[in-house]
């Protein structure tokens, strides 16, 4: 074949440089005597391909009359991703009862007015080689669709549709229901309590309010959710000035005419918006403990058992994606990685972050110890998440609560450019997905109204110093502790012992003396 002449070709000629390398150079004694770090001799130099500039083709930005903001970046391929991001999630439903957000997840790309069901919608982007996802988090709500870029125009159409003429028919309603208790039965059997965790460290950190409120639909609320109440908040958060319809892979021009044609004059199901009805508070960070006391014995599914364990997370509050101290906490989190100990240890294998130095290669009985950030547009919340035999849950506390104080400490020269370097090529490996950079575009451009390029993010990344951890984390330590405690709660120390050794100089817990154990 073809291929078969190439390859021998090919190898061929690296067999030839090779060997007169290898006459050239060698010491005689049979082996070559050049430097791993030097070229070798006779063989052409390699030619790179270049960039002209940092980024060609610039997020393009335009505000249609009604407030619809519509933005692009073009990345040239057959398929494109299109969507449609709302500011609208869990944090905005104060006025409701909890979980609207989640039924529209469940809900979004059933019928339209113009699809009498999911599948004729599924139909039609089958013939662009489509497909289709909603999305909601705590404060967005994302419908996109990745397809063909011949066919936007019939994309657009859809997504229009499925935003503004959904009929939430008592039928959908019903097997959203269904499909809503399933998940809440599954968040708490599931062997990895993650998610989990982070509800109730959200619920712990800002109690009562905005992106504290439940992210899932409580039991409770499966019931009284009903079309009516769907739409008095679509009417109140599904207005054009809260939208941004975002495309990754087709030229801006033909995505702003898809947009007038099908998002500029048209009138919603539910009637005419109603913007006044908008939740505005401002997270209110309060701190405090969530405990749920559980059996952790039988989660573990299949022939390797995974020991019961206590979960626990402890977060500090840190700051908005809106403010300059984002990208050293972003740094910091990078800094300080972590995550399972299966493969955990042993020289070579290349984990240098805080946790697996510090506490998953010193302590063999910890499961687990992952640092994660939530950052949004008023708030933020650095936590660490670790696990452990229920026995040994006031040790692992004091690990945790020992690793937050040192976090104030100078950071190491050689740590902090690790951590810069693997941040940013976290960032621009992530960027070479077209979802991903779907998501970026809209997320920014809803937040902010414009959008950083990844360069602009590298840059801003390489310039964090030293003095930048350490001050954005001494003005961490002076908030309260957020605690999340699930499992086997015997031996958990209190929350104001936790919070004392974050307040102390070295993080040990206080002594606990007992007569009688």
């Amino acid at each position: 074949t073809l291929w078969h002449h190439q390859w021998l070709a090919s190898g061929a000629s690296c067999i030839m440089f090779g060997i007169a390398a290898y006459r050239k150079c060698s010491s005689g004694s049979g082996y070559p005597n050049i430097s791993l770090s030097a070229p070798l001799p006779g063989i052409p130099k390699p030619v790179f391909a270049a960039v002209d500039s940092h980024e060609q083709c610039e997020t393009k930005i335009t505000t249609l009359e009604n407030g619809l903001k519509v933005a692009s970046q073009n990345k040239f391929g057959q398929f494109c991703t299109v969507g449609i991001l709302v500011n609208s999630g869990s944090r905005h439903e104060t006025k409701y009862p909890s979980g609207v957000a989640h039924f529209l997840e469940k809900l979004a790309f059933s019928s339209t007015a113009q699809y009498g069901s999911k599948d004729e919608i599924l139909l039609t982007l089958e013939k662009h080689g489509g497909i289709c996802d909603c999305q909601t988090s705590r404060d967005t709500t994302m419908y996109a669709v990745s397809a063909e870029v011949k066919g936007l125009d019939t994309v657009v159409s859809l997504l229009s549709d499925a935003v503004l003429q959904p009929r939430l028919l008592d039928e959908e309603i019903e097997m959203t229901r269904m499909a809503v208790r399933f998940e809440l039965e599954d968040l708490s059997m599931r062997p990895d309590p993650e998610p989990l965790l982070t509800e109730m460290i959200h619920a712990a950190a800002y109690r009562g309010n905005t992106v504290g409120l439940p992210r899932f639909c409580p039991v409770e609320s499966v019931e009284k959710i009903d079309k009516k109440l769907l739409h008095m908040y679509l009417q109140s958060y599904y207005c054009p000035e809260r939208m941004v319809l975002a495309g990754v892979g087709i030229e801006h021009e033909q995505l702003v005419a898809c947009a007038r044609k099908y998002l500029l004059n048209v009138k919603p199901v539910w009637g005419a918006s109603t913007p006044t009805n908008v939740d505005l508070s401002v997270a209110q960070y309060t701190g405090g403990i969530v405990r749920m006391d559980k059996d952790m014995s039988d989660v573990s599914l299949g022939p390797t058992p995974i020991p019961e364990l206590t979960h626990i997370m402890i977060g500090l509050e840190s700051c908005s994606f809106l403010e300059d101290d984002f990208i050293p906490f972003a740094v910091l989190n990078m800094m300080m990685g972590g995550g399972g100990s299966f493969s955990a240890g042993g020289p070579g294998k290349g984990m240098f972050t805080r946790l697996y130095l510090n506490v998953l290669n010193r302590h063999h009985w910890m499961y687990n110890a992952t640092s994660y950030h939530h950052s949004y547009e008023d708030t933020g919340l650095l936590c660490i998440h670790a696990s452990a035999d229920p026995r040994q849950v006031r040790e692992m506390v004091e690990i945790l609560t020992r690793e937050f104080i040192q976090m104030a400490g100078t950071a190491g020269e050689m740590e902090l450019e690790r951590a810069k370097t693997q941040l940013k090529s976290m960032l621009m490996m992530n960027l070479e997905s077209r979802p991903v950079i779907f998501e970026d575009v809209g997320r920014q451009v809803l937040a902010t109204g414009k959008r950083k390029l990844p360069h602009e993010l590298c840059d801003l990344i390489s310039n964090v110093t030293a003095s930048d951890i350490k001050r954005v984390t001494t003005k961490m330590l002076c908030s309260k502790p957020a605690v999340a405690a699930l499992g086997d709660l015997t031996e958990m120390p209190s929350y104001e012992h936790i919070q004392a050794a974050l307040s102390s100089k070295d993080g040990h817990l206080p002594r606990m003396y007992r007569l009688f154990r």
